[in-house]
Protein backbone atom coordinates (compact mmCIF):
# COMPACT_ATOMS: atom_id res chain seq x y z
CA UNK A 1 0.00 0.00 0.00
CA UNK A 2 2.71 2.10 0.77
CA UNK A 3 4.53 1.98 -2.51
CA UNK A 4 1.36 2.28 -4.21
CA UNK A 5 0.98 5.91 -2.83
CA UNK A 6 4.70 6.65 -3.51
CA UNK A 7 4.12 5.82 -7.25
CA UNK A 8 0.76 8.01 -7.19
CA UNK A 9 3.39 10.75 -5.77
CA UNK A 10 5.50 10.76 -8.38
CA UNK A 11 3.38 11.42 -11.05
CA UNK A 12 3.57 14.88 -11.93
CA UNK A 13 1.47 17.47 -12.44
CA UNK A 14 0.75 18.24 -16.34
CA UNK A 15 0.33 21.14 -18.06
CA UNK A 16 -3.64 19.50 -19.44
CA UNK A 17 -4.06 18.98 -15.61
CA UNK A 18 -2.99 22.84 -14.89
CA UNK A 19 -5.39 23.46 -17.96
CA UNK A 20 -8.69 22.23 -16.76
CA UNK A 21 -8.14 23.12 -13.47
CA UNK A 22 -7.45 26.64 -14.55
CA UNK A 23 -10.51 26.68 -16.99
CA UNK A 24 -12.69 25.13 -13.86
CA UNK A 25 -11.10 28.24 -11.46
CA UNK A 26 -12.85 31.04 -14.09
CA UNK A 27 -15.91 30.15 -12.53
CA UNK A 28 -14.48 31.05 -9.11
CA UNK A 29 -13.32 34.40 -10.08
CA UNK A 30 -16.78 34.82 -11.48
CA UNK A 31 -18.08 34.42 -7.95
CA UNK A 32 -15.63 36.92 -6.57
CA UNK A 33 -15.64 39.28 -9.29
CA UNK A 34 -19.77 39.42 -8.93
CA UNK A 35 -19.41 39.36 -5.42
CA UNK A 36 -17.27 42.34 -4.70
CA UNK A 37 -17.99 44.19 -7.79
CA UNK A 38 -21.36 46.18 -6.75
CA UNK A 39 -19.93 48.13 -3.68
CA UNK A 40 -17.43 50.45 -5.37
CA UNK A 41 -20.25 51.92 -7.82
CA UNK A 42 -23.24 52.10 -4.87
CA UNK A 43 -23.56 56.03 -4.89
CA UNK A 44 -23.44 55.68 -8.88
CA UNK A 45 -26.13 53.41 -9.04
CA UNK A 46 -28.40 55.24 -6.34
CA UNK A 47 -28.27 58.14 -8.45
CA UNK A 48 -29.31 56.18 -11.51
CA UNK A 49 -31.84 54.52 -9.24
CA UNK A 50 -33.27 58.71 -8.38
CA UNK A 51 -33.16 59.65 -12.03
CA UNK A 52 -34.66 56.58 -13.42
CA UNK A 53 -37.37 57.54 -11.09
CA UNK A 54 -37.00 61.32 -12.04
CA UNK A 55 -38.17 60.42 -15.72
CA UNK A 56 -40.49 57.88 -15.02
CA UNK A 57 -42.90 59.52 -12.42
CA UNK A 58 -41.49 63.20 -12.41
CA UNK A 59 -39.91 62.65 -9.08
CA UNK A 60 -36.91 60.86 -7.11
CA UNK A 61 -37.75 58.48 -5.25
CA UNK A 62 -37.50 59.13 -1.24
CA UNK A 63 -34.25 58.51 0.62
CA UNK A 64 -35.87 55.09 2.16
CA UNK A 65 -37.26 53.54 -0.87
CA UNK A 66 -34.09 54.32 -2.63
CA UNK A 67 -32.46 52.82 0.31
CA UNK A 68 -34.65 49.93 -0.14
CA UNK A 69 -33.84 49.42 -4.00
CA UNK A 70 -30.31 49.31 -3.72
CA UNK A 71 -30.50 46.91 -0.91
CA UNK A 72 -32.43 44.59 -2.83
CA UNK A 73 -30.58 44.63 -5.71
CA UNK A 74 -27.39 43.56 -3.18
CA UNK A 75 -29.79 40.63 -1.23
CA UNK A 76 -31.09 39.27 -4.86
CA UNK A 77 -27.59 38.20 -5.71
CA UNK A 78 -27.59 35.88 -2.65
CA UNK A 79 -31.27 34.59 -3.44
CA UNK A 80 -30.18 33.54 -6.90
CA UNK A 81 -26.84 31.69 -5.11
CA UNK A 82 -28.95 29.99 -2.86
CA UNK A 83 -31.02 28.76 -6.12
CA UNK A 84 -28.45 27.64 -7.57
CA UNK A 85 -26.65 26.38 -5.68
CA UNK A 86 -29.59 24.07 -4.69
CA UNK A 87 -29.58 23.14 -8.67
CA UNK A 88 -26.48 21.99 -8.49
CA UNK A 89 -26.87 18.05 -8.03
CA UNK A 90 -29.92 18.18 -10.35
CA UNK A 91 -27.61 19.70 -12.86
CA UNK A 92 -24.42 17.26 -12.36
CA UNK A 93 -26.75 14.33 -12.55
CA UNK A 94 -28.43 15.12 -15.71
CA UNK A 95 -25.39 16.73 -17.71
CA UNK A 96 -22.24 16.10 -15.81
CA UNK A 97 -19.97 17.86 -14.75
CA UNK A 98 -17.76 20.32 -18.00
CA UNK A 99 -21.65 20.63 -19.47
CA UNK A 100 -23.06 21.94 -16.65
CA UNK A 101 -20.21 23.91 -16.53
CA UNK A 102 -21.24 25.46 -20.35
CA UNK A 103 -24.85 25.95 -19.50
CA UNK A 104 -24.33 27.93 -16.29
CA UNK A 105 -22.33 30.25 -18.76
CA UNK A 106 -25.64 31.12 -20.25
CA UNK A 107 -26.78 32.75 -17.31
CA UNK A 108 -23.55 34.78 -16.97
CA UNK A 109 -23.52 35.91 -20.61
CA UNK A 110 -28.14 37.26 -19.82
CA UNK A 111 -27.07 39.08 -17.24
CA UNK A 112 -24.22 41.03 -17.61
CA UNK A 113 -25.90 42.09 -20.73
CA UNK A 114 -29.11 42.73 -18.49
CA UNK A 115 -26.83 44.72 -16.32
CA UNK A 116 -24.84 46.20 -19.29
CA UNK A 117 -27.92 48.17 -20.73
CA UNK A 118 -29.49 48.76 -17.98
CA UNK A 119 -28.21 52.34 -17.84
CA UNK A 120 -28.98 52.73 -22.24
CA UNK A 121 -32.68 51.46 -21.29
CA UNK A 122 -33.11 53.59 -18.39
CA UNK A 123 -34.59 50.32 -15.80
CA UNK A 124 -33.25 49.98 -12.85
CA UNK A 125 -34.94 46.54 -12.92
CA UNK A 126 -32.55 45.30 -15.26
CA UNK A 127 -30.08 45.48 -13.00
CA UNK A 128 -31.95 43.64 -9.92
CA UNK A 129 -33.05 41.13 -12.65
CA UNK A 130 -29.28 40.88 -13.97
CA UNK A 131 -28.19 40.25 -10.30
CA UNK A 132 -30.44 37.84 -9.69
CA UNK A 133 -29.49 35.70 -12.97
CA UNK A 134 -25.65 36.35 -11.52
CA UNK A 135 -26.49 34.68 -8.49
CA UNK A 136 -28.06 31.67 -9.93
CA UNK A 137 -24.86 31.55 -12.06
CA UNK A 138 -22.71 32.03 -8.74
CA UNK A 139 -24.81 29.60 -7.08
CA UNK A 140 -23.35 27.00 -9.55
CA UNK A 141 -20.02 27.86 -9.64
CA UNK A 142 -19.37 27.32 -6.21
CA UNK A 143 -20.53 23.59 -6.49
CA UNK A 144 -19.47 23.07 -10.22
CA UNK A 145 -15.93 24.28 -9.44
CA UNK A 146 -14.70 22.46 -6.32
CA UNK A 147 -16.56 19.14 -7.42
CA UNK A 148 -14.86 19.38 -11.02
CA UNK A 149 -11.50 19.88 -9.50
CA UNK A 150 -11.55 17.44 -6.72
CA UNK A 151 -12.50 14.94 -9.06
CA UNK A 152 -9.54 15.92 -11.53
CA UNK A 153 -6.81 16.18 -9.10
CA UNK A 154 -4.44 13.64 -7.58
CA UNK A 155 -5.26 12.23 -4.51
CA UNK A 156 -1.96 13.29 -2.87
CA UNK A 157 -2.74 17.31 -4.70
CA UNK A 158 -6.52 17.21 -4.50
CA UNK A 159 -6.39 20.18 -1.29
CA UNK A 160 -3.84 21.83 -2.94
CA UNK A 161 -6.03 22.19 -5.92
CA UNK A 162 -8.95 22.45 -4.18
CA UNK A 163 -7.58 25.90 -2.72
CA UNK A 164 -7.55 27.09 -6.17
CA UNK A 165 -11.26 27.84 -5.73
CA UNK A 166 -10.78 30.17 -3.33
CA UNK A 167 -7.96 32.01 -4.82
CA UNK A 168 -9.90 32.46 -8.13
CA UNK A 169 -12.92 34.13 -5.95
CA UNK A 170 -10.31 36.36 -3.70
CA UNK A 171 -8.36 37.37 -7.10
CA UNK A 172 -11.87 37.90 -8.66
CA UNK A 173 -12.60 40.21 -5.40
CA UNK A 174 -9.80 42.27 -5.89
CA UNK A 175 -10.07 42.97 -9.66
CA UNK A 176 -13.72 44.19 -9.01
CA UNK A 177 -12.25 46.18 -6.17
CA UNK A 178 -9.45 47.85 -8.55
CA UNK A 179 -11.85 48.04 -11.66
CA UNK A 180 -14.39 49.82 -9.29
CA UNK A 181 -11.64 52.83 -8.89
CA UNK A 182 -13.42 56.15 -10.06
CA UNK A 183 -10.85 57.01 -12.85
CA UNK A 184 -11.05 53.48 -13.62
CA UNK A 185 -14.37 51.78 -14.51
CA UNK A 186 -16.32 53.24 -11.35
CA UNK A 187 -17.97 56.32 -12.84
CA UNK A 188 -20.70 57.87 -13.43
CA UNK A 189 -20.68 56.98 -17.00
CA UNK A 190 -18.97 53.32 -17.20
CA UNK A 191 -20.42 51.52 -13.92
CA UNK A 192 -22.39 49.76 -16.68
CA UNK A 193 -19.22 48.46 -17.71
CA UNK A 194 -18.31 47.23 -14.92
CA UNK A 195 -21.22 45.13 -14.05
CA UNK A 196 -21.33 43.38 -17.49
CA UNK A 197 -17.62 42.82 -17.60
CA UNK A 198 -18.49 39.21 -16.05
CA UNK A 199 -19.86 38.13 -19.23
CA UNK A 200 -16.35 38.20 -20.70
CA UNK A 201 -14.75 35.50 -18.37
CA UNK A 202 -17.98 33.39 -19.09
CA UNK A 203 -16.93 33.50 -23.13
CA UNK A 204 -13.38 32.43 -22.44
CA UNK A 205 -14.57 29.59 -20.25
CA UNK A 206 -16.61 28.67 -22.96
CA UNK A 207 -13.89 28.79 -25.59
CA UNK A 208 -11.91 26.55 -23.03
CA UNK A 209 -14.26 24.00 -21.61
CA UNK A 210 -14.45 22.01 -25.07
CA UNK A 211 -10.96 20.88 -24.97
CA UNK A 212 -11.41 19.26 -21.26
CA UNK A 213 -12.57 16.25 -20.00
CA UNK A 214 -15.44 15.34 -17.90
CA UNK A 215 -14.39 14.02 -14.35
CA UNK A 216 -13.25 10.41 -15.30
CA UNK A 217 -14.97 9.45 -12.46
CA UNK A 218 -17.99 10.48 -13.08
CA UNK A 219 -17.66 8.89 -16.35
CA UNK A 220 -16.67 5.72 -14.89
CA UNK A 221 -18.85 5.41 -12.03
CA UNK A 222 -21.98 6.87 -13.49
CA UNK A 223 -21.55 6.17 -16.88
CA UNK A 224 -19.98 2.80 -16.44
CA UNK A 225 -17.57 4.26 -19.76
CA UNK A 226 -14.25 2.98 -18.26
CA UNK A 227 -12.40 3.00 -21.41
CA UNK A 228 -13.32 6.60 -21.86
CA UNK A 229 -12.12 7.44 -18.23
CA UNK A 230 -8.81 5.68 -18.65
CA UNK A 231 -8.43 8.06 -21.86
CA UNK A 232 -9.07 11.00 -19.83
CA UNK A 233 -6.86 9.76 -16.60
CA UNK A 234 -3.78 8.97 -19.03
CA UNK A 235 -4.17 12.77 -20.41
CA UNK A 236 -4.60 14.31 -16.94
CA UNK A 237 -1.60 12.34 -15.02
CA UNK A 238 0.43 12.60 -18.37
CA UNK A 239 1.16 8.50 -17.70
CA UNK A 240 -0.13 5.22 -19.57
CA UNK A 241 -0.60 3.29 -15.95
CA UNK A 242 -3.54 4.66 -14.46
CA UNK A 243 -4.38 1.55 -13.03
CA UNK A 244 -4.69 2.98 -9.14
CA UNK A 245 -6.88 5.36 -10.50
CA UNK A 246 -8.94 3.45 -11.77
CA UNK A 247 -9.30 0.36 -9.65
CA UNK A 248 -10.28 3.45 -6.50
CA UNK A 249 -13.05 4.80 -8.38
CA UNK A 250 -14.14 0.92 -9.14
CA UNK A 251 -14.06 0.13 -5.19
CA UNK A 252 -15.94 3.37 -4.83
CA UNK A 253 -18.39 2.68 -7.76
CA UNK A 254 -19.04 -0.99 -6.26
CA UNK A 255 -19.91 0.85 -2.82
CA UNK A 256 -22.27 3.24 -4.82
CA UNK A 257 -24.23 0.33 -6.55
CA UNK A 258 -25.07 -1.02 -3.30
CA UNK A 259 -26.69 2.45 -2.21
CA UNK A 260 -30.07 3.82 -3.38
CA UNK A 261 -30.02 7.29 -4.92
CA UNK A 262 -29.57 9.94 -2.22
CA UNK A 263 -31.29 12.60 -2.40
CA UNK A 264 -31.22 15.56 0.09
CA UNK A 265 -33.77 14.68 2.46
CA UNK A 266 -31.59 10.91 2.66
CA UNK A 267 -28.91 13.13 3.62
CA UNK A 268 -30.63 14.18 7.08
CA UNK A 269 -32.34 11.22 7.39
CA UNK A 270 -29.88 8.39 7.27
CA UNK A 271 -27.66 8.21 10.08
CA UNK A 272 -24.91 7.24 7.67
CA UNK A 273 -24.83 10.53 5.79
CA UNK A 274 -25.96 12.50 9.12
CA UNK A 275 -22.57 13.01 10.68
CA UNK A 276 -20.94 14.57 7.39
CA UNK A 277 -23.99 16.96 6.24
CA UNK A 278 -23.64 18.55 9.81
CA UNK A 279 -20.06 18.58 9.23
CA UNK A 280 -20.03 20.13 6.06
CA UNK A 281 -23.05 22.32 7.31
CA UNK A 282 -20.77 23.80 9.90
CA UNK A 283 -17.80 24.50 7.65
CA UNK A 284 -19.50 26.66 5.73
CA UNK A 285 -21.14 28.24 7.77
CA UNK A 286 -17.76 29.25 9.38
CA UNK A 287 -16.92 30.55 6.53
CA UNK A 288 -19.51 33.28 6.24
CA UNK A 289 -20.86 33.82 10.12
CA UNK A 290 -16.83 34.66 10.37
CA UNK A 291 -17.68 37.85 9.68
CA UNK A 292 -15.58 38.05 6.16
CA UNK A 293 -17.91 39.45 4.72
CA UNK A 294 -19.13 42.24 6.91
CA UNK A 295 -15.36 43.51 7.17
CA UNK A 296 -15.06 43.41 3.12
CA UNK A 297 -18.33 45.06 2.59
CA UNK A 298 -17.53 47.69 5.15
CA UNK A 299 -13.99 47.80 5.28
CA UNK A 300 -14.40 51.23 3.77
CA UNK A 301 -16.26 52.44 7.04
CA UNK A 302 -14.08 50.75 9.64
CA UNK A 303 -10.88 52.20 8.27
CA UNK A 304 -12.48 55.63 7.83
CA UNK A 305 -13.57 54.96 11.74
CA UNK A 306 -10.05 54.11 12.25
CA UNK A 307 -8.71 57.58 10.80
CA UNK A 308 -7.34 56.35 7.80
CA UNK A 309 -7.31 59.26 5.06
CA UNK A 310 -7.76 56.98 1.98
CA UNK A 311 -9.89 53.88 3.36
CA UNK A 312 -10.46 52.57 -0.24
CA UNK A 313 -6.83 52.24 -0.85
CA UNK A 314 -6.70 50.43 2.28
CA UNK A 315 -9.43 48.16 1.15
CA UNK A 316 -7.62 47.35 -1.63
CA UNK A 317 -5.05 46.69 0.14
CA UNK A 318 -7.08 44.08 2.47
CA UNK A 319 -7.48 42.87 -0.71
CA UNK A 320 -4.41 42.25 -1.99
CA UNK A 321 -3.49 40.58 1.68
CA UNK A 322 -6.75 38.23 1.01
CA UNK A 323 -4.85 36.68 -2.11
CA UNK A 324 -1.61 36.62 -0.96
CA UNK A 325 -2.60 34.42 1.95
CA UNK A 326 -4.73 32.36 -0.36
CA UNK A 327 -1.35 31.82 -2.17
CA UNK A 328 0.09 30.57 1.32
CA UNK A 329 -2.67 28.15 2.07
CA UNK A 330 -2.10 26.66 -1.05
CA UNK A 331 1.53 25.57 -0.13
CA UNK A 332 0.18 24.63 3.43
CA UNK A 333 -2.54 22.36 3.11
CA UNK A 334 -1.26 19.18 1.93
CA UNK A 335 1.80 19.83 4.71
CA UNK A 336 -0.27 21.00 7.69
CA UNK A 337 -3.42 19.19 6.90
CA UNK A 338 -7.33 20.36 6.43
CA UNK A 339 -8.50 20.73 10.29
CA UNK A 340 -5.15 22.02 11.46
CA UNK A 341 -5.06 25.00 8.76
CA UNK A 342 -8.96 26.10 9.56
CA UNK A 343 -8.10 25.72 13.45
CA UNK A 344 -5.13 27.88 13.39
CA UNK A 345 -7.49 29.99 10.39
CA UNK A 346 -10.47 30.29 13.68
CA UNK A 347 -8.05 31.22 16.10
CA UNK A 348 -6.07 34.23 14.08
CA UNK A 349 -9.63 35.21 13.38
CA UNK A 350 -11.10 35.46 16.94
CA UNK A 351 -8.19 37.42 18.43
CA UNK A 352 -7.98 39.51 15.65
CA UNK A 353 -11.72 40.17 15.97
CA UNK A 354 -11.16 41.25 19.55
CA UNK A 355 -8.22 43.64 19.02
CA UNK A 356 -10.47 45.11 16.12
CA UNK A 357 -13.03 45.46 18.70
CA UNK A 358 -10.71 47.17 20.97
CA UNK A 359 -9.30 49.63 19.09
CA UNK A 360 -12.98 51.09 17.56
CA UNK A 361 -14.12 51.21 20.80
CA UNK A 362 -11.12 53.31 22.17
CA UNK A 363 -9.38 55.12 18.60
CA UNK A 364 -11.25 58.35 19.53
CA UNK A 365 -9.32 58.49 23.05
CA UNK A 366 -5.89 57.07 21.31
CA UNK A 367 -5.81 57.61 17.70
CA UNK A 368 -2.82 55.70 17.61
CA UNK A 369 -5.20 52.73 17.90
CA UNK A 370 -6.07 53.52 14.40
CA UNK A 371 -2.96 51.25 13.39
CA UNK A 372 -3.82 48.66 15.65
CA UNK A 373 -7.23 48.53 13.39
CA UNK A 374 -5.51 48.56 10.42
CA UNK A 375 -3.39 45.67 11.40
CA UNK A 376 -6.30 43.85 12.81
CA UNK A 377 -8.44 43.87 9.55
CA UNK A 378 -5.23 42.65 7.84
CA UNK A 379 -4.90 40.09 10.39
CA UNK A 380 -8.25 38.93 10.39
CA UNK A 381 -8.33 38.60 6.70
CA UNK A 382 -4.78 36.52 6.20
CA UNK A 383 -6.14 34.12 9.08
CA UNK A 384 -9.81 33.54 7.44
CA UNK A 385 -7.40 32.79 3.98
CA UNK A 386 -5.33 29.99 5.93
CA UNK A 387 -8.37 28.04 6.53
CA UNK A 388 -12.35 28.93 6.73
CA UNK A 389 -11.71 30.74 3.41
CA UNK A 390 -10.67 27.95 0.83
CA UNK A 391 -11.31 24.91 3.24
CA UNK A 392 -15.28 24.32 3.80
CA UNK A 393 -15.60 24.60 -0.36
CA UNK A 394 -13.67 21.06 -0.94
CA UNK A 395 -13.69 19.64 2.15
CA UNK A 396 -17.16 18.67 1.21
CA UNK A 397 -16.39 17.13 -1.82
CA UNK A 398 -14.44 14.77 0.05
CA UNK A 399 -16.52 13.85 2.39
CA UNK A 400 -18.82 11.79 0.76
CA UNK A 401 -18.53 9.21 -1.93
CA UNK A 402 -19.86 9.50 -5.56
CA UNK A 403 -23.23 8.86 -4.70
CA UNK A 404 -24.55 11.37 -1.80
CA UNK A 405 -21.64 14.09 -3.12
CA UNK A 406 -24.31 16.17 -5.40
CA UNK A 407 -26.99 16.50 -3.14
CA UNK A 408 -24.24 17.07 -0.26
CA UNK A 409 -22.88 19.88 -2.47
CA UNK A 410 -25.80 21.32 -3.06
CA UNK A 411 -27.04 21.32 0.79
CA UNK A 412 -23.16 23.16 1.53
CA UNK A 413 -24.06 25.94 -1.40
CA UNK A 414 -27.31 26.71 -0.20
CA UNK A 415 -25.68 26.85 3.78
CA UNK A 416 -22.86 29.37 2.63
CA UNK A 417 -25.55 31.62 0.66
CA UNK A 418 -27.79 31.49 3.49
CA UNK A 419 -25.51 32.97 5.73
CA UNK A 420 -24.27 35.28 2.97
CA UNK A 421 -27.46 37.05 2.69
CA UNK A 422 -28.13 37.40 6.77
CA UNK A 423 -24.81 38.65 7.39
CA UNK A 424 -25.42 41.02 4.49
CA UNK A 425 -28.77 41.94 5.59
CA UNK A 426 -28.13 42.01 9.21
CA UNK A 427 -24.80 43.52 9.84
CA UNK A 428 -25.78 47.37 8.97
CA UNK A 429 -28.21 46.61 11.71
CA UNK A 430 -26.20 44.66 14.42
CA UNK A 431 -23.53 47.83 13.34
CA UNK A 432 -26.43 50.44 14.25
CA UNK A 433 -27.30 48.77 18.31
CA UNK A 434 -23.81 47.48 19.12
CA UNK A 435 -21.49 49.74 17.38
CA UNK A 436 -17.90 48.77 17.73
CA UNK A 437 -18.71 46.38 19.85
CA UNK A 438 -20.51 44.32 16.52
CA UNK A 439 -17.43 41.97 16.25
CA UNK A 440 -17.67 40.87 19.33
CA UNK A 441 -20.56 38.23 17.79
CA UNK A 442 -18.37 37.01 14.94
CA UNK A 443 -15.85 36.23 17.77
CA UNK A 444 -18.40 34.47 20.05
CA UNK A 445 -19.33 32.50 16.80
CA UNK A 446 -15.11 32.03 16.16
CA UNK A 447 -14.78 30.16 19.34
CA UNK A 448 -17.78 27.95 18.58
CA UNK A 449 -16.43 26.50 15.32
CA UNK A 450 -13.26 26.15 16.77
CA UNK A 451 -14.73 23.86 19.28
CA UNK A 452 -16.49 22.17 16.89
CA UNK A 453 -13.84 21.79 14.54
CA UNK A 454 -11.46 20.17 17.13
CA UNK A 455 -13.83 17.61 18.27
CA UNK A 456 -15.79 16.79 15.48
CA UNK A 457 -14.36 17.27 11.70
CA UNK A 458 -11.52 14.31 10.61
CA UNK A 459 -8.44 15.12 8.61
CA UNK A 460 -8.99 14.11 5.20
CA UNK A 461 -5.97 15.13 3.69
CA UNK A 462 -4.35 12.08 1.60
CA UNK A 463 -7.05 9.83 1.76
CA UNK A 464 -9.34 8.54 -1.04
CA UNK A 465 -13.07 9.45 -1.04
CA UNK A 466 -14.16 5.79 -0.64
CA UNK A 467 -11.69 6.00 2.33
CA UNK A 468 -13.38 8.92 4.36
CA UNK A 469 -16.50 7.63 3.36
CA UNK A 470 -15.83 4.55 5.56
CA UNK A 471 -14.57 6.55 8.15
CA UNK A 472 -18.05 7.49 8.72
CA UNK A 473 -20.00 4.25 7.97
CA UNK A 474 -16.99 1.58 9.61
CA UNK A 475 -18.07 2.40 12.88
CA UNK A 476 -22.14 0.88 11.82
CA UNK A 477 -22.93 -1.91 14.04
CA UNK A 478 -21.02 -4.28 15.41
CA UNK A 479 -20.18 -5.79 11.98
CA UNK A 480 -17.44 -7.94 11.67
CA UNK A 481 -15.16 -7.26 8.77
CA UNK A 482 -16.08 -8.30 5.39
CA UNK A 483 -14.01 -10.46 3.46
CA UNK A 484 -10.86 -9.13 1.77
CA UNK A 485 -11.51 -7.41 -1.55
CA UNK A 486 -15.06 -6.54 -0.44
CA UNK A 487 -16.59 -3.31 0.19
CA UNK A 488 -17.22 -1.96 3.93
CA UNK A 489 -20.42 -0.27 3.98
CA UNK A 490 -23.77 -0.24 6.12
CA UNK A 491 -26.08 -2.78 5.21
CA UNK A 492 -28.74 -0.12 5.30
CA UNK A 493 -27.87 3.33 5.15
CA UNK A 494 -31.11 4.14 7.06
CA UNK A 495 -31.44 1.61 9.44
CA UNK A 496 -28.16 1.43 10.97
CA UNK A 497 -26.64 4.06 13.65
CA UNK A 498 -23.76 5.71 12.95
CA UNK A 499 -22.02 7.71 15.96
CA UNK A 500 -19.59 10.09 15.52
CA UNK A 501 -16.20 8.66 14.91
CA UNK A 502 -12.83 9.36 15.26
CA UNK A 503 -10.33 8.92 12.29
CA UNK A 504 -6.82 7.05 12.95
CA UNK A 505 -3.75 9.38 12.72
CA UNK A 506 -2.49 9.36 9.40
CA UNK A 507 0.63 7.47 9.03
CA UNK A 508 3.90 9.14 8.09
Amino acid sequence: MENMEDGKKKKGVTCYLLYCITTAVIGSLQFGYNTGVINAPEQKLRRFFQNVSMDRYGDPFSSGTNTMVWSFAVAIFSVGGMVGSLSVGVMVDRFGRRKSMLLANVLALLGGTLMGLSSLCKSFEMVIIGRLVIGVFCGLCTGLTPMYVGELAPTHLRGAFGTLHQLGVVIGILVAQVFGLEFLLGSDSLWPLLLSLTAIPAVVQSIMLPFCPESPRYLLISLNQEEEARKALVRLRGCEDVSDDIQEMKEEGMKMAMEKKVTIPELFRSPAYRQPIIIAIILQLSQQLSGINAVFYYSTGIFDTAGVTQPIYATIGAGVVNTLFTVVSLFLVERAGRRTLHLIGLAGMAVSALLMTISLALVKTNTSLSYLAIVAVFAFVASFEMGPGPIPWFIVAELFSQGPRPAAMAVAGCSNWTANFLVGLGFPKLEELCGPYVFIIFMIFLIFFFVFTYFKVPETKGRTFDDIAKGFAGTAGAQSPPPEGMVTLPVSPTTEKVPMVEFPTEEK
